[in-house]
């Protein structure tokens, strides 16, 4: 039987071939994805061995974290590492958008304005600063995505979500599992949801307002920016998903829960850029 360990210790795991796994995993999802935009023959099925072995790392790999924890194996030192590495890692996300925020306003700001000057109506006569744009060189017609509806009801839904977590929250703080579990189960269907309608957009994008990724400069910055905050949205759901299962089978307690801290912490996180991305996105 496994004991706590001291206070004075840190723990030092034992060696793993997990890393060699994932190694060997995103070398497949690498090759597999080059030989597919090639039409190279079998890529294919090495993007979905290179997605297998992937899953198969996370799976061994989280559950032997998850088993250390649920032995009391970590000490408080090693739960501030693990605080201090999820802080790092929602900070590369932050950075992640931020580049592509930059970008957005890089071409608003500047290089819209500067291809509508006097001095480059030579070359883009006619060429009017206005938002939104697909640039001077695109000539189909498009229409442009509304604050007022989809994105609007996606917005309450997120905003709820991050009260339904919190909730969760309080629950496991005051030992209320029921109260933790409901929490959870309603932030993953607000997710899902939020998915589900976001998946409808697209579709009506695409059938009825000829606003694709190839619609020039604003629809790939739309889907760049909304579809990586939608795969965001995703993982977050698989997180909450892998909270709740553990929080069914009893894990956590009121004073060591760092999982479901860090899962809670990139939500608000994905909270926060959806609020930045309808305000620069559909509003402005």
């Amino acid at each position: 039987m496994s004991h706590p360990v001291s206070a004075s210790r840190y723990f030092v795991p034992q060696p793993s071939h997990w890393p060699l796994v994932g190694s060997i995993a995103l070398l497949l999802l690498a090759s597999g994805a080059v030989l597919m935009m090639n039409s190279i023959a079998h890529g294919g099925y090495v993007l979905i061995g290179g997605f297998a072995v992937l899953a198969t790392m996370l799976f061994g790999w989280f559950g032997r974290v998850i088993g250390e924890s649920e032995s009391m194996r970590y000490n408080l030192q090693v739960d501030r590492s693990f605080r201090l590495a999820m802080a790092w890692f929602i900070f590369s996300e932050v950075m992640f958008f931020v580049a592509f925020f930059g970008a957005l306003f890089y071409i608003r700001v500047l290089a819209i304005p500067d291809l509508a000057s006097p001095e480059q109506a030579a070359l883009w006569e006619g060429f009017r600063d206005q938002w939104p744009s697909a640039g001077p060189a695109a000539k189909d017609p498009f229409t442009q995505m509304h604050a007022w509806g989809i994105p609007a009801i996606n917005t309450l839904l997120l905003l709820t979500s991050g009260v339904t977590v919190t909730w969760a929250h309080w629950g496991l703080i005051a030992n209320k599992r029921q109260q933790l579990i409901i929490g959870l189960v309603l932030t993953i269907l607000l997710g899902v949801l939020f998915l589900s309608l976001q998946v409808y957009e697209y579709l009506e994008a695409y059938s009825h307002l000829n606003l694709k990724m190839t619609t020039g400069v604003y629809g790939s910055t739309f889907f760049m920016l909304t579809g990586f905050h939608g795969f965001h949205v995703t993982l977050g759901v698989t997180m909450l998903t892998v909270i709740l299962l553990r929080s069914m089978k009893g894990h956590f307690t009121a004073e060591r829960h760092f999982a479901f801290e860090g899962v809670a912490w990139y939500w608000h996180f994905v909270d926060v850029v959806w609020l930045g991305l309808f305000v620069v996105i559909y509003w402005l």
